[in-house]
């Protein structure tokens, strides 16, 4: 896997999850996985930012089951995906010498996953009568897909 599709495929993860990606970005620049000492990606692998984007996609996956909740294809919730998708695949984009490359490349990822995200939960929602099993399949996607990513990237 070329470093460029995996920032597709993280931009796809914030696409479903926002915080998923960049938490899970976040983790492997800590561990060492990605290379963005001494750039401006650098607080990516701080000792505190994991554990912080972590709590945040962990609060995510909780208020994504909310009623109130608001679609994800609003506007502010649209632009805060492919905000993360960028900066996700920036990181990933690092690694491949070429982070806006990688920005540009996970923002793509991350409005694929957005669309494509809503239209798979509305009809898993219309398929099992209900709206959380279709949301909690998406959380297991988003984990293990970023996860999956993050270790092939290591």
């Amino acid at each position: 896997m070329t470093l460029y599709v995996a920032a597709l495929l993280i931009g796809v993860i914030a696409g479903l999850r926002t915080m998923t990606a960049l938490a899970a970005v976040s983790w492997a620049a800590r561990l060492g996985a990605l290379g963005v000492g001494g750039t401006w990606l650098a607080f990516l692998g701080y000792k505190y930012t994991p554990w912080i984007l972590t709590a945040a996609a962990l609060a995510e996956l909780v208020t994504d089951q909310l009623p109130a909740t608001p679609s994800r294809t609003v506007p502010v919730q649209f632009g805060a995906r492919i905000l993360t998708g960028a900066l996700s695949g920036a990181a990933v984009g690092t690694t491949a010498g070429s982070w806006p490359i990688g920005a540009a490349v996970g923002a793509v990822g991350a409005i694929m996953g957005t669309l494509g995200g809503a239209a798979l939960r509305s009809r898993g929602a219309s398929a099992f009568h209900k709206d959380r099993p279709a949301a909690l399949l998406e959380d297991v996607v988003a984990i293990g897909g970023a996860s999956a990513i993050v270790s092939l990237l290591g």
